[in-house]
């Protein structure tokens, strides 16, 4: 559970760790099947992979590194 007192960044960092250990135990085995749902098309695996995509597509940007509202 997250706090109250958490950053954007922390929240989304949690995120994208518990998406990796989702990925990694349901990772595919020899036979291409889930090794802890024992199915061929594991959703959990493909929810992470979208947490994961949604995470990177989010970036926080820096505060020196803020695209400025005025023209070239």
């Amino acid at each position: 559970m997250t706090g109250p007192h958490l950053s954007l960044t922390q929240i989304r960092n949690r995120l994208i760790l518990t998406a990796r250990a989702v990925l990694r135990d349901h990772r595919p085995g020899p036979d291409g099947h889930c090794r802890i749902c024992r199915i061929l098309d594991c959703r959990l695996s493909t929810a992470a992979r979208d947490v994961l995509d949604a995470a990177a597509a989010c970036r926080p940007v820096s505060p020196g590194r803020q695209a400025s509202s005025a023209g070239p």
